[in-house]
């Protein structure tokens, strides 16, 4: 039924076809790099940086059915002595996508099955009780169910996504991350990307523009948090631009509040604005 309503709408408005590779890179994320310019109650760095690579496995590119791998890495250096890198984080990851319908307004299915750690073996704990950032051993497996909806704003000539999904981490109950980090959470994520119109003999290059916006609402018994609602929030606002003498990179600017999503840093609330360069396609 939701095939069928999508035909209709596709013969009026000339909907431009997005690609199942295009609907997983959306989904996946950009790889970035921050400036050392952030604002707020972040550790000061050097910089941030994520490394998003995606390698596809699908039959064809008219393939329905589509595997994506990607080897995520994120790091932070620090304003420290010797410049350190602390604790990177490793997402691997397996996600599976499946169009519900061939038309170009579409809804896909997404399952990921991935793996979230610091690559460290110390004890979880220091001697004084707190969280140990420098050595603690971090590490949580996750599966994440959802639902990608694709429209096309021919007025704005911008291609909408809206992403809804749900994630549940396995966390034994002898793990050091139970009671303290959310096993449930309820995502949901908003994009829009104003098309950029290649160069051609009557019409000159155009900068790309796209706006996202990220809610995580996370659920369980956390006796680390009160009662306020916010601890349970995180928002993130990102919006990204791609002037015309550039390819495939862009700057960006940010604004994030909740949980730390670096590995063991966990336990921090940020409140952040940052600035950085993105690129929307990780070339080998």
């Amino acid at each position: 039924m939701l095939c069928g309503k999508f035909v209709l709408t596709l013969k009026a408005d000339t909907i431009p076809a997005v690609s199942l590779t295009t609907i997983s890179q959306v989904n996946q994320g950009n790889s970035y790099i921050t400036f050392p310019t952030d604002i707020g109650n972040i550790e000061p760095l050097w910089f941030e940086a994520s490394l998003i690579p995606n390698f596809h496995i699908r039959t064809n590119k008219d393939s329905r059915l589509m595997g994506v791998l990607t080897p995520q890495i994120m790091i932070r250096m620090y304003r420290e002595y010797s410049f350190p890198v602390k604790t990177p984080s490793y997402r691997p990851q397996v996600t599976m996508y499946y169009k519900l319908c061939k038309e170009k307004k579409n809804s896909t299915l997404f399952f990921r099955l991935a793996h979230h750690s610091n690559g460290q073996d110390g004890d979880f704990y220091s001697e004084d009780g707190s969280i140990n950032l420098e050595s603690g051993d971090f590490s949580t497996n996750y599966i994440e169910l959802g639902l990608i909806r694709t429209f096309f704003n021919k007025k704005l000539n911008a291609t909408q996504f809206y992403r809804m999904s749900f994630r549940k981490d396995f966390i034994r109950e002898d793990n050091e991350l139970n009671g303290i980090y959310s096993k449930f959470r309820w995502k949901n994520s908003f994009s829009v990307f104003k098309v950029r119109q290649k160069e051609t003999k009557n019409l000159k290059k155009k900068a790309g523009f796209s706006l996202k916006a990220d809610t995580e609402v996370m659920f369980g018994d956390i006796y680390t948090w009160d009662e306020q609602i916010f601890d349970r929030i995180n928002i993130g606002l990102t919006a990204f631009y791609t002037p015309k003498f550039f390819e495939d990179i862009g700057f960006f600017i940010q604004l994030y509040h909740g949980q730390d999503y670096y590995n063991i840093y966990f336990n921090h609330q940020l409140n952040v604005i940052r600035f950085g360069i993105m690129t929307e396609l990780l070339r080998f």
